[in-house]
């Protein structure tokens, strides 16, 4: 997945959430504003081409507060879902750029 392509897409409002990545980022207290900046300052640190449900990546990068947040991208035919947010958090991920613990 090309990251400038999926900024294009954010940036021009062309993009949806999933009603996990919803439920997800109302439950961490994350606006769709937090959501965007994130990704059009992030940076891809996974790609899923082979995932079952479709090709997909994660992103990282900073919300309005300058607070670490991983963004679930995937595509669906052109358009880009979001599937799930989170706060990467130990003991699954060791900093916001690399796993840890459990999920290695």
């Amino acid at each position: 997945m090309k990251i400038e392509a999926i900024k294009t897409k954010v940036r021009n409002g062309e993009y949806f959430m999933s009603q996990h990545a919803i439920r997800e980022s109302a439950k961490d207290g994350l606006l769709d504003e937090d959501i965007e900046k994130a990704v059009l300052n992030g940076m891809i640190i996974e790609e899923y081409p082979s995932d079952p449900r479709g090709k997909s990546c994660l992103i990282c990068g900073l919300t309005k507060e300058d607070k670490y947040i991983h963004v679930v991208i995937g595509l669906k035919e052109s358009e880009v879902v979001i599937i799930t947010v989170y706060i990467p958090e130990p003991p699954k991920w060791e900093s916001p750029y690399k796993r840890g613990g459990k999920g290695k």
